[in-house]
């Protein structure tokens, strides 16, 4: 989880990544954030996000994100 924040603050470092959860909602992240936490995420964890993975719900906390990650590395 901690390379995954290091991930969003290189993107917003001034977002409180431990407690927001509205980071689609609030649009504290776009899609070219989104593209690009693909990319990190690919890189850091070697895992392929699917396209049908690519919801507003996996990217709107870091924890949900996190979960997405785990479930791509236990397939």
């Amino acid at each position: 989880m901690e390379q995954l924040i290091e991930i969003l603050k290189s993107l917003h470092p001034e977002v409180d990544y431990e407690t927001c959860d509205t980071l689609i909602e609030d649009n504290i992240i776009d899609s070219f954030d989104i593209v690009t936490l693909i990319s990190e995420i690919n890189d850091e964890f070697d895992v392929a996000i699917p396209a049908d993975e690519i919801i507003p719900e996996n990217f709107n906390s870091a924890q949900a994100l996190w979960q997405l990650v785990e479930r791509l590395l236990d397939d």
